[in-house]
């Protein structure tokens, strides 16, 4: 239930702004795993992060991915 999502090229501990563009719901999550592993997707929440922003029922959406804070590279 924490406020985190997998990013397959963003460093881990990277803290980005999601942006659901079809209701304008935003959430703030830090980046902890990779993925996603299905193509054409850019980014997956966790379920709590995906509740903040309206993504349960529909469970994809177009969303606007914005770096707050870049985490530290390897």
């Amino acid at each position: 239930y924490k406020l985190t999502a997998a990013h397959n090229h963003l460093p881990f501990g990277t803290i980005v702004e999601v942006t659901n563009l079809e209701n304008g719901k935003k959430v703030t999550v830090r980046i902890n795993d990779r993925g996603p592993h299905k193509r054409g997707r850019i980014i997956d929440l966790s379920y709590r992060a995906a509740q903040k922003i309206g993504l349960i029922g529909p469970g994809l959406a177009r969303v606007r991915v914005r770096v707050l804070k870049w985490g530290k590279r390897p």
